[in-house]
């Protein structure tokens, strides 16, 4: 039976992943702050300090935790506890599980599909693509950096370059579903690649279930939209009105600072090679939001 270490189980994607490990018969260990249960342990990235018995028995550490990208204007302090609480968080457990030799069947870490920078084109970037030089590049690039030591103490590692996740409560979503009415953003023509909570949750499964399911994957649904084209089926499918006119890119750009880089661009993200290894449930987008009405 393999035993799952997760951080950031508390978090949008590490709750319903807990219950969907579990219900593939596989048991869950969660590192946090504030441990309340039995299967809960203390950690403090910034003391350097992981409860031991957290790693007993452990096959596999999925590693999700960091603070929420859109969560606040990224300010310089900001911008430092974006990268700090993915790489601190995964040097703590390297450093961990090469102290107390541990061996794992796999290291599985969440990235972002902004690796490949926060640009719109037509480009349909591939896993073997470069990265971008702009900050929300620098932060995936560091986070799979840390994520790929593991490959030094022999631990197959996989990477998880993770879209807009759609849930029914919490995340992206949430927030662009208005109670009234929709909108697009800025000019409509930024890509906006999505995925469905279930699917990416059978992702993190394949990883640990499928030793060949190694290397680094783009977790977002096959078909594209853009902005307009994502609003227009929001629209339709939860029968709101959709506004004639954009929220201007400069209003975004005043309200939310260099954060707003996020909503106002975006480019199409290839699922050629995930698609090798995992048939989704939710390849349509109009699929996907009935699901989640």
């Amino acid at each position: 039976m393999t035993k799952i270490l997760i951080t950031g189980g508390t978090g949008l994607v590490g709750k319903h992943l807990q219950e969907v490990l579990k219900k593939n018969n596989h048991e869950v260990s969660i590192l946090t702050r504030t441990p309340k249960k039995s299967n809960e342990f203390r950690w403090n990235i910034k003391k350097g300090y992981i409860d031991e018995n957290a790693f007993e028995n452990i096959t596999h550490i999925i590693h999700l935790a960091g603070a929420g990208i859109a969560d606040k204007r990224w300010s310089k302090k900001r911008k430092v506890e974006l990268i700090d609480s993915r790489v601190q968080s995964a040097n703590l457990l390297f450093e961990y599980s090469k102290k107390l030799n541990i061996q794992l069947e796999g290291f599985i870490s969440a990235s972002g599909i902004g690796y490949y920078g926060a640009i719109t084109s037509q480009s349909n970037f591939k896993e073997t693509d470069a990265p971008e030089n702009d900050f929300i590049s620098k932060i995936c690039i560091e986070w799979e950096k840390a994520a790929l030591q593991f490959k030094t103490l022999e631990i197959p590692v996989t990477i998880l370059r993770t879209g807009i996740v759609l849930t029914k409560t919490g995340g992206a979503l949430n927030k662009i579903n208005t109670p009234l009415f929709l909108a697009k953003l800025g000019s409509g023509k930024q890509y906006m690649p999505w995925i469905h909570i279930e699917d990416l949750c059978a992702l993190y499964v394949k990883a640990v279930n499928n030793n060949t399911f190694t290397g680094i994957f783009n977790a977002s649904a096959p078909e594209h939209h853009t902005n307009t084209s994502f609003t227009k089926t929001l629209a339709k499918v939860t029968r709101k009105l959709l506004l004639p006119f954009s929220i201007p890119s400069f209003v975004l750009n005043l309200v939310l600072g260099e954060l707003s880089v996020i909503l106002l661009k975006g480019s199409k993200i290839s699922t050629e090679k995930t698609s090798h290894f995992y048939s989704f449930k939710f390849e349509k987008l109009n699929n996907a939001l009935d699901d989640l009405q």
